[in-house]
């Protein structure tokens, strides 16, 4: 079977193991802590509850293989590959990957072509159809194809690009995205980088600053409209060189939505800088730096780290 050497780093048998020694931890009689957060926010006037931060999954195809890229080396010319920096390129499917998770029990992964090209396309509803409802796609989605794959298995569809249109955001078009597949299907993808001392959404695979600004009420606005947003933190991406402490702790402060931070996380320890730095409210994607896309930081690990929190919640 393609998939057989990355359950090889996360059998059935060791996930189930971790799951119920976590849960034997806090089911001992002695344990009658609550671990729930209730976090306010002054403008909105109403409590969030989050009830763990998760690890999500990603799946990242390019040229119809499952690889890792820096992002903010792509480019919107398909001849124009010189500057393109892949970390990893497996040599298992996108399918394998999405029957991994499956098994793993993580839902809530990211499925994200990186280009429009028919392989890219073919491997991302292969992904979606050996997980159906347990994984999100990005990568070109808008109001006309959001639903196919949604129809192909997709939970939600991702979307920066399309709404975040010529510098500027289109409500228009959010709005028909919003009416197309709900606004309980939609992802926003507000990755960002600075400029000027604040953090702004870049789109067309981030190489174009948008006017729109993550604050407050811009969070707040955006909630409105979609399920979750999905953060990338531009200047560490795939760089393997540290989590982006601001930008976690801007999401953690003013999302009332679920948010999932990806970006520079190296290490476990990164995962908990996380937790603490958002409040226990942004969840968080790792790349690079997993041992199944070639890098250090074990995927048994991060599976283990991820049953801690859901554990504690218990």
């Amino acid at each position: 079977m393609g998939s057989s050497s990355l359950r090889a780093a996360s059998t059935p048998d060791t996930i189930t193991s971790i799951r119920e020694n976590f849960k034997s931890l806090f089911h001992n009689g002695s344990q009658n802590h609550s671990f729930i957060t209730f976090i306010s926010s002054p403008k909105h006037s109403r409590f969030s509850v989050r009830c763990a931060v998760r690890f999500r999954p990603c799946i990242d195809i390019h040229r119809g293989k499952v690889k890792q890229i820096v992002g903010s080396t792509l480019r919107d010319s398909k001849d124009d590959e010189s500057v393109l920096v892949t970390n990893f390129e497996s040599d298992k499917s996108a399918a394998d990957f999405a029957s991994l998770y499956r098994e793993d029990g993580l839902v809530g992964g990211h499925v994200i072509m990186l280009g429009a090209d028919p392989l890219s396309k073919a491997a991302a509803i292969e992904a979606l159809q050996a997980y159906p409802g347990g994984l999100q796609i990005g990568g070109g989605i808008n109001s006309d194809n959001s639903l196919s794959y949604i129809e192909d298995g997709a939970s939600h569809v991702i979307v920066t690009s399309y709404v975040f249109n010529n510098g500027r955001m289109d409500l228009e078009r959010l709005k028909d995205l919003v009416r197309v597949v709900g606004k309980q299907r939609l992802v926003l993808d507000l990755s960002c980088r600075k400029k000027e001392g604040k953090y702004a959404i870049v789109t067309d695979r981030w190489q174009n600053f948008t006017d729109v600004y993550l604050d407050e009420e811009v969070l707040g606005f955006l909630a409105s409209y979609s399920d979750e947003f999905l953060v990338h933190g531009v200047d560490v991406e795939g760089k393997k060189l540290g989590i982006d402490e601001e930008l976690v702790a801007l999401l953690g402060r003013y999302c009332p939505i679920p948010v999932t931070y990806a970006g520079g996380v190296t290490v476990i320890e990164d995962l908990d800088r996380i937790k603490v730095a958002g409040l226990g409210r942004v969840d968080v994607t790792v790349g690079s730096a997993l041992d199944i896309f070639g890098g250090n930081l074990g995927y048994k690990d991060v599976i283990a780290w991820h049953f801690q929190q859901e554990a504690l919640t218990v």
